[in-house]
């Protein structure tokens, strides 16, 4: 590795995932408990970067796709972060957590918890591909693809056309957030617009994010705007196909 001065090594800082009761049950009030550990010393990380307007970031999606939460968990003083939740049906979850340890680079780290009860095993949801528009809180969304075919690590271009434009704004300091998720929850990726325009007519709004899925397969793709002070959540589900050979 060739060092740089100024610039820190890309290092993973693990979490350490604490839940409160430790076999939650379906529409229980869970405590989760995000233990930030230095890798370099293993003591408790307590110094973090402001991100679109928060210190920490949780995105939790269950195992067939149906529940996902972006939200932000909260900590008194120099604590460990906490967030309360209810989370609805038995199975797995998907927990991102998504920080910036000051004085190093930004984190993306991943963790699992299961809700007791009768669920279906932990396979992956067979989810169809779905680019329909969709109808949100109080707009409509439109997706294009460029190139309409998605191919496996290669960037796309993902326009979310938002009707009617007039009081899109900013939400959380960006145009909007976007959670990419493999139909396994394998893969997860929190994305931001690189771009938000008029359109020719003048009465939408073309938010673009760019990305490249890692792998083959359906991603359910949620996408977060807010319109006249109401957040709006849609989701589309992207089929990508493999590196041709």
């Amino acid at each position: 590795m060739t060092l740089v001065e100024g610039v820190p090594d890309i290092l993973e800082y693990p979490v350490d995932l604490s839940i409160d009761p430790l076999v939650p049950h379906p529409n229980e009030l869970t405590r989760l408990t995000f233990g930030l550990v230095d890798p370099r010393t293993d003591r408790p990380v307590r110094n973090l970067e402001i991100v679109h307007e928060k210190l920490y970031h949780v995105f939790v999606v269950s195992q067939d796709l149906s529940f996902f939460l972006h939200t932000h968990p909260e900590r008194q003083g120099d604590e460990d972060f906490h967030l309360d939740v209810r989370l609805p049906k038995p199975g797995m979850y998907r927990v991102l957590s998504d920080f910036y340890p000051s004085g190093a680079t930004p984190q993306l780290i991943t963790n699992t918890l299961f809700v007791s009860g009768t669920a279906a095993a932990v396979d992956s949801t067979p989810i169809q591909a779905d680019l329909s528009a969709k109808t949100t809180e109080n707009a409509r969304v439109e997706l294009s693809l460029s190139p309409s075919h998605v191919v496996a690590r290669t960037d796309v271009s993902m326009t979310f056309r938002v009707t009617p434009d007039e009081g899109v704004e900013t939400y959380l300091g960006a145009w909007g957030h976007m959670l990419a998720a493999s139909a396994d929850l394998v893969d997860m990726t929190h994305n931001h617009p690189i771009a938000a325009t008029d359109s020719a007519r003048g009465t939408e709004k073309d938010i673009q994010f760019v990305m490249a899925f890692p792998r083959a397969g359906v991603y359910r793709v949620w996408v977060q705007f807010q319109r006249l002070g109401t957040v709006n959540t849609v989701a589309f589900n992207i089929p990508v196909e493999d590196v041709p050979q």
